[in-house]
């Protein structure tokens, strides 16, 4: 058994003003995917600039819609008792499905305003997403967020609060596959001009496999449980739509174009 490392949320503290660490990690989440951005700009006939640009809406469209995705999925009865709740942004909760809405409208806008086919759009900016959402999950983990269930194994840790049994440390499960394996197994395949809409199935495809499956081993949030069977999470309903619309795209890139113009790893 491991014991939780106690961290302190705010990583930087200047009288008043504070920086926490689950900010940060969008930060590191931004830049990350500016930079790769910026490596491959030229394959869709993007500019640098263009990628600065994109990652303006994209921005807007994560913490818009993954804020409005929780309170609308997780914590409406949070949000409709203290209405400026929702603005706290700093103190957690955000929904990856609701970011997801919110970039694929800012993509959306961006694709219109370039002349680009959807598609090609979302192929180009999917491999550049996960570093940001395993980023997102280490800050959640020093939040002492999204607790996992009670385990035997050995790297199990007592959750703040719940207790001294071990637990799955799900976070950091998610920060693993969510991020490291998504990000690599997307940049790989990514590395070499796809057929339109291949990128963007794949990740839709693992992101919900990976999801679902670390759901079996996360505690569901305390005012929701488990909403059927006693054991589906509504990550998981919320998970499987994204799975069959990912084997959909993947289906349909067979017979769509190779459309980028050139090959930057």
């Amino acid at each position: 058994m491991l014991n939780y490392p106690d961290i302190d949320p705010v990583a930087i503290s200047l009288g008043p003003f504070q920086v926490h660490w689950y900010g940060l990690m969008y930060v590191i989440g931004f830049v990350a995917a500016w930079f790769l951005g910026r490596r491959r700009a030229a394959r869709i006939g993007l500019t640098h600039d263009d990628i600065g640009d994109l990652l303006f809406y994209c921005a807007i469209g994560v913490v818009v819609g993954g804020r409005l995705g929780y309170a609308l999925f997780y914590g409406l009865g949070q949000w409709a008792g203290d209405p400026l709740w929702i603005l706290r942004v700093w103190d957690g909760g955000m929904s990856f499905h609701g970011g997801l809405a919110g970039v694929l409208l800012a993509s959306w806008w961006f694709a219109r305003k370039k002349g680009l086919a959807y598609f090609t759009l979302t192929d180009f900016v999917a491999p550049l997403v996960p570093i940001g959402l395993g980023a997102g999950r280490i800050g959640n983990f020093i939040n002492r967020e999204l607790p996992g269930r009670v385990t035997e194994l050995p790297w199990g840790m007592p959750f703040p609060g719940l207790g001294p049994e071990p637990r799955h440390p799900s976070a950091l499960y998610e920060a693993v596959l969510e991020g490291a394996v998504l990000f690599v197994v997307l940049w790989f395949v990514s590395a070499k001009p796809r057929a339109r809409g291949l990128v963007s199935g794949l990740f839709l495809t693992l992101y919900g496999v990976f999801r679902f499956a670390v759901e079996f081993v996360r505690l569901p949030d305390a005012h929701i449980g488990f909403i059927a069977f006693g054991w589906v999470t509504m990550g998981m309903l919320l998970t499987l739509p994204m799975i069959i619309a990912g084997l959909a795209l993947i289906a349909w890139s067979r017979s769509q174009p190779v459309d980028a113009k050139g090959s930057n790893t």
